[in-house]
């Protein structure tokens, strides 16, 4: 299932306040901004928390 594009729409890094972008396949929304942070979809709602982020350095 996707997310609902209204709810992209609206979401922004709670790092940086940057771009996010939705990527199914891996079930995460991907800062498109400056930090990079990719937070995990669970049960198809965005866990927006820098404490749940992955971080670039982390990878």
């Amino acid at each position: 299932m996707t997310l609902d594009k209204e709810l992209l729409d609206i979401l922004a890094c709670p790092n940086c306040r940057g771009d996010v972008e939705y990527r199914e396949a891996e079930q995460e929304i991907v800062c498109v901004g400056t930090c990079g942070y990719r937070y995990p979809v669970r049960d198809d709602i965005p866990v927006m928390l820098i404490d749940e982020a992955i971080k670039p350095d982390e990878r």
